[in-house]
């Protein structure tokens, strides 16, 4: 009986397989206790299973060395970085050894029971990307408990034996409870057309890997890995977030057409990539990209970015256990990304996180419980708190500009105290450099539009800052007071509420009336949905995941902005604007 299970769409197109599933493997982990003159033994089957895995992702980083540019993805270089760092982390190993010593647990439960308490601490982060970085966690366990159970990795289960034909008569598609970056690196030699996890979101480490590297997938489809059945056909609709098991005849014939139109399509815009992005009517649009790590910037230009809307440097400081990257550091991060981009502008966000662990320094020594982060010492509340952490990451990105042009991005600004702080620390990082005889570059200063009280108060920022960046996920989040992440709520989330488009208008014209540089570069940049809306709304700048460029820069090649702007007016002024989203 066919049936369809959904899940979140994080990387386009459809596939098409039979279904090969890989269990979690903490589904079957032993419980038992052992004596006391095993415990010793027991750290020690732990320390080697550990020691492996660590080799194993030196192996997959050697292999990474010695692969082509088009083939490294970036993007996996961090991933493992990050793992390594998790299986070195002392919250867990002591946290398992002390289940073993103080409780007499095995190793497998005593690294599924630690495993539970660090993750509880994740679950009440309130910042998304932290909050997901708890798949990460989950994925080092995983890869402990196979070693321990001598289980290989689920995407090497389906690459090619040695004298067997690549090209399948059958194709595959993955089902697993999750992947590591390192089983994403392996998709490129095995036979999977695709994948399917019961875990993660769309900034997880499987999503960006996915998207870099193009495969059709769906992630958080919660029990996806037990309701499907090994060797059912299986449909993956990237694109709208569905797995359609055991597809009807006519089903598969209507997902097969699709997907060849999808290939086709893909073909095709591919061909936009050196194509300028200018409207019908002549206006020059704007399409920037936004990363997340110096090495993101290959594929910014691989996809025809012009530049680089939004670094996001937090990606630099999670992670780490507490221990902060100094100026050296963040300073040759910002550095590659700069000539990674090969003249083309840099936009640099301040570090923007929230008032969580590991970064909530401030908030451990206070003793604070915060009930709600998103509204508490977070972004530029959080910089400004630490003087000294915010002046070093101010003089890196200042010595960064000097190889290349960079624009520094202020976000989450909302009082006029804060500008004029801001401001002065940036003021006194320059000097610093200059009394160090140290080399720095001149930089455009930026601030993001992300709360309703700085979008009710252009003027002050217009007054100060040379260009505003519009942060629309936020901007939603505080205009309507919507926790996007809370699924009880989550369906309220509307980008095109008219308070959220009077806010949007508003800061677009009026930055426009003075001549200064104004982009989105939230989620609805990438959106093709809102690309006429947001034409008409005057915008001529978006930044978003280099992978959407091609595709609504092939939206704004057939639209015509004099046309649009009277649209746009409409519906602007209706009670229910997505109903003439289609119009």
């Amino acid at each position: 009986m066919s049936f369809s299970v959904h899940g979140l769409a994080v990387s386009r197109g459809i596939a098409i397989g039979r279904a090969v599933i890989v269990a979690s493997s903490r589904i079957d982990v032993a419980h038992y206790f052992v004596q006391a003159e095993q415990v010793q033994g027991e750290i020690e089957r732990l320390r080697h299973a550990r020691n492996e895995v660590a080799a194993e992702i030196l192996k997959v980083q050697q292999s990474l060395h010695e692969l082509g540019p088009s083939d490294a993805h970036p993007e996996l270089t961090a991933l493992l970085d990050v793992h390594l760092m998790l299986l070195q982390d002392e919250q867990l190993t002591g946290g398992v050894k002390h289940w073993i010593v103080e409780r007499h647990y095995n190793a497998e439960w005593a690294l599924t029971t630690q495993l539970e308490v660090i993750a509880r601490q994740f679950d009440e982060m309130e910042d998304p990307y932290l909050r997901e970085r708890k798949a990460d966690l989950e994925q080092v366990v995983e890869r402990i408990l196979r070693v321990m159970r001598g289980v290989a990795s689920p995407v090497g289960a389906g690459q090619p034996r040695p004298g067997q034909d690549n090209a399948v008569d059958v194709p595959l598609v993955l089902i697993a409870h999750d992947l590591s970056p390192a089983d994403m690196l392996q998709f490129k030699q095995s036979v999977f057309a695709g994948f399917v996890t019961d875990v993660g979101g769309k900034t997880s480490h499987t999503a960006i890997v996915a998207r870099s590297m193009d495969i059709p997938a769906v992630v958080g489809a919660r029990s996806a890995s037990q309701l499907i059945e090994q060797d059912d056909w299986v449909i993956i609709d990237g694109d709208a977030g569905v797995v359609v098991v055991d597809p009807s005849p006519i089903l598969l014939a209507e997902y097969g057409f699709k997907q060849r139109q999808g290939e086709v399509e893909r073909e095709r815009l591919s061909r936009l990539k050196n194509t300028p992005a200018v409207t019908l009517d002549g206006q020059k649009i704007e399409l920037l990209a936004n990363i997340e790590q110096p090495e993101d910037a290959v594929g910014a230009l691989k996809a025809g970015a012009v530049g680089v809307g939004l670094f996001r440097s937090e990606f630099l400081f999670m992670g780490r256990n507490g221990k902060l990257p100094d100026e050296e550091e963040q300073y040759q991060a910002y550095k590659r990304a700069v000539e990674g981009m090969q003249g083309l502008p840099v936009t640099i966000r301040t570090v923007d996180v929230g008032a969580d662990k590991p970064l909530d320094r401030v908030a451990q020594r206070a003793g604070e419980d915060h009930l709600n982060p998103a509204l508490g010492l977070r972004a530029i509340r959080w910089s400004l708190a630490d003087p000294a952490m915010f002046l070093a990451q101010l003089r890196a990105i200042l010595r960064a500009a000097a190889h290349g042009p960079v624009h520094l991005l202020i976000p989450m600004l909302a009082h006029a105290s804060e500008i004029r702080q801001t401001l002065a620390l940036v003021n006194r990082a320059r000097e610093q450099l200059e009394a160090s005889g140290v080399r720095q570059g001149a930089v455009k200063l930026g601030a993001m539009i992300e709360v309703p009280a700085a979008a009710l108060t252009i003027p002050l920022f217009l007054k100060h800052f040379d260009f505003l960046s519009i942060g629309t996920n936020d901007l939603i989040q505080y205009t309507l007071a919507i926790d996007r992440a809370d699924e009880a709520v989550s369906h309220l989330y509307d980008p095109v509420h008219p308070a959220v488009l009077h806010l949007l208008a508003s800061t677009i014209a009026q930055c426009q009336a003075l001549g200064k540089g104004v982009s989105v570069c939230g989620e609805m940049a990438g959106d093709v949905a809102m690309t006429r809306l947001l034409l008409g709304l005057g915008l001529r700048s978006f930044s978003m995941h280099p992978s959407q460029i091609l595709a609504v820069k092939q939206q704004i090649l057939r639209c015509d902005t004099v046309r649009l702007q009277t649209w746009a007016q409409t519906v602007l002024a209706a009670e229910d604007p997505a109903a003439l989203m289609t119009d």
